[in-house]
C-alpha cells in the first residue's frame, strides 16, 4: 500500500492558502461535521481541551473521508505524547509552546526514527495501514508535517534560529500566550501585541517557513493573511456553539 499523502505539507509548500479551525470538543460526531464544512484543516486539541490521546483516534477516523486535514495538538512538547499520535496516524502535529532551537530540535527527533531521531518502532499500527506500507519506516518522515508554535515574546525573539532547524514545516503564532508574556493577559488587541505579531509573522516569512496563527476576529485574520501566513485558523468550535446559541437564545429572551 501507499503512504497516505499529507495534503496539508504539500499545500505549505507550494504556498497555498489553508484555512483552519479549532476542534476543542471531544468525539467523533463533531469532528465528522467539521470536516464537512468545507476548511482545509482542522485541529484537534489535546492541550487546552479534554480530549486525551485514545479520544483522538475515532476524531481522525471521523475526517479521514473528507477533504479536511486532521491537524492534532499534542499537549506539550512531550516524545512519549508525540509518538502516540503519530502511531494512531496523526500526519501533521502542532507542537505547543516552543521556546527555542533546541526544544524545535527536540521535536524534530520525537518524529523522527533512529538514527535521525528518537522515535519508538512499532510495526502493526495505523500509521503505517497495520504494517502494510512497504518501507514504512524509511519513508514515514516524507509525509509528516512539524509545526511549532511560538506564543511568548521569548519565542518571537528567536524565530530565526528556530525557523532554521531541519524538519521544521511550519511556525505558529499563540497571540493569547503572547499576549500574557507581554503583560497584556486576554487583550489581544493591544497594539503592543498586534505590532509584535505582525513582526513574528514577517520574521516567519523572512526565515522562509510558513506562518500560521488562530484568531476568533475575521477582519484579523484577513490582516494577518495580508502580512503573510498561509495557514490561518479562523474559529473554534466552542466559540461558534456559544456564538450561536447565546445570538438564538437573545432573539427569542423578552425585552
Amino acid at each position: 500500500m501507499m503512504l497516505p499523502p499529507n495534503r496539508f505539507k504539500r499545500a505549505l509548500k507550494e504556498g497555498r492558502q489553508q484555512i483552519g479551525l479549532w476542534n476543542s470538543i471531544p468525539g467523533s460526531l463533531v469532528s465528522e461535521l467539521l470536516a464537512t464544512c468545507g476548511f482545509d484543516w482542522v485541529v484537534i486539541d489535546t492541550e487546552h481541551a479534554v480530549t486525551d490521546v485514545p479520544d483522538t483516534l475515532p476524531m481522525m477516523q471521523a475526517m479521514a473521508p473528507y477533504r479536511t486535514q486532521a491537524v492534532v495538538r499534542p499537549a506539550s512538547n512531550d516524545p512519549v505524547l508525540i509518538k502516540r499520535l503519530l502511531d494512531l496516524g496523526a500526519q501533521t502535529l502542532i507542537i505547543p509552546y516552543v521556546q527555542n532551537a533546541d526544544e524545535a530540535r527536540a521535536a524534530v527527533a520525537a518524529i523522527r526514527y533512529a538514527p535521525r531521531g528518537i522515535r519508538g518502532v512499532a510495526g502493526l499500527t495505523r500509521a503505517s495501514i497495520f504494517g502494510q506500507v512497504a518501507g514504512y519506516h524509511q519513508r514515514a518522515e516524507e509525509e509528516l508535517c512539524l509545526i511549532l508554535q511560538v506564543e511568548t515574546a521569548e519565542a518571537m525573539a528567536r524565530i530565526p534560529e528556530i525557523a532554521a532547524v531541519d524538519g521544521v514545516d511550519g511556525l505558529f503564532i499563540g497571540p493569547a500566550d503572547l499576549a500574557a508574556s507581554m503583560g497584556h493577559a486576554g487583550d489581544l488587541r493591544h497594539p503592543d501585541v498586534v505590532a509584535a505579531i505582525e513582526a513574528g509573522i514577517r520574521a516567519i516569512v523572512a526565515a522562509g517557513r510558513p506562518a500560521g496563527i488562530l484568531t476568533l476576529d475575521p477582519a484579523f485574520a484577513q490582516t494577518c493573511i495580508g502580512w503573510g501566513t498561509t495557514f490561518t485558523a479562523v474559529g473554534m468550535d466552542v466559540a461558534l456553539l456559544a456564538q450561536g446559541a447565546r445570538a438564538l437564545s437573545a432573539r427569542f429572551r423578552p425585552e
